[in-house]
């Protein structure tokens, strides 16, 4: 088979498409071929060292494919099975390993592409949505950048459970996206806070949502109304500077949590929960799904430097050459 592999950190170049061996399922793993990968900032990081890795290395968490082998001890899946994951390793390849408690079913009418773009960014939208802070009905919720990937989904499902949203975007291009995705109030990082005030009758929102960090954080505290809850859950922009909690108490008993998606998939059942919510609403149409870019897995460079520089929007999807 073909894969991606590095022999040392470094920039795009080191990416070098190559033949290696098809890897053998262990006990509990599955083997599938790859349909389609995502393309993930961590990855860039991790080919420059930033987080250290043994090497050579292979990219790649998030992928989709077709099962068609089944390691030992394994119960409830076969060959021919469609599955994703945003779990497994070294998926810029054509075939990969996943363990079985870590695959994620595709049901039938959502396409194998749009199961690559889902995983990561789907079930991170899910849990925001329905656990760091259970939107519905009457919620009024303020949601960062939310032209990316993660910010489209999650208007979507906070619209889907009767909540209003705000977001804020940095162009009139990602307005127009931010609107599709059904926001009913965009703006510019200028002045969020004020202007979600007076969305709000002065009351202020119920959550924020910050993927942001260090440049929205102060303004996001002062969106909330007494005892809103601000769930910051990425850093874009830097990590935010220590926090004294007493700001907490002055903003109105505020609360402020910092999750993760990897404490929200502690096991098979609440990884099909939220996959099978995120794929259901995709699948019969409720969920828009927006891939931004597909390179052939030979040019994962390009993938990568097109990645960096910003050039792209959506998901960025790697395919195997040939497919």
């Amino acid at each position: 088979m073909h894969a991606i592999i590095a022999q040392e950190t470094g920039g795009p170049e080191v990416l070098e498409y190559t033949e290696t061996d098809i890897p053998q399922p262990g006990p509990g793993q599955l083997r599938f071929r790859v349909a389609a990968t995502g393309v993930n900032f961590i990855e860039t990081y991790q080919r420059e060292g930033i987080y250290p890795l043994p090497f050579p290395w292979t990219p790649g968490a998030e992928a989709s494919g077709v099962v068609d082998a089944v390691g030992e001890g394994v119960t409830g899946f076969a060959a021919g099975d469609r599955i994703a994951t945003a779990e497994a390793s070294a998926c810029y390849a054509e075939y990969a390993i996943v363990d079985a408690d870590k695959a994620l079913p595709v049901p039938d009418g959502l396409d194998l592409e749009t199961a690559a773009a889902l995983p990561l960014q789907g079930m991170t939208a899910h849990y925001l949505a329905t656990s760091s802070f259970p939107a519905g009905e009457g919620t009024t919720a303020l949601v960062h950048a939310g032209a990316g990937g993660v910010g489209l989904l999650l208007i979507q499902l906070l619209k889907a459970r009767g909540a209003r949203v705000i977001t804020t975007v940095s162009t009139p291009e990602k307005a127009d996206l931010a609107r599709l995705a059904g926001a009913d109030l965009v703006v510019d990082y200028s002045d969020f806070a004020t202007q979600a005030r007076q969305f709000t009758d002065g009351r202020g929102v119920d959550v924020v949502y910050d993927g942001v960090g260090k440049d929205t954080f102060d303004s996001s505290l002062q969106s909330l109304r007494v005892r809103g809850t601000l769930v910051l859950f990425g850093a874009a922009s830097g990590p935010v500077p220590p926090v004294d909690p007493q700001r907490l108490n002055q903003g109105g008993s505020l609360f402020l949590t910092r999750p993760t998606l990897g404490d929200h998939l502690l096991d098979a059942e609440e990884r099909r929960w939220r996959s099978g919510e995120v794929f259901g609403a995709a699948a019969d149409g409720g969920l828009s799904v927006r891939i931004g870019a597909r390179y052939p897995l030979s040019r994962a460079a390009d993938a990568h430097r097109d990645l960096a520089a910003r050039r792209t929007t959506g998901k960025v999807l790697l395919i195997p050459d040939g497919d």
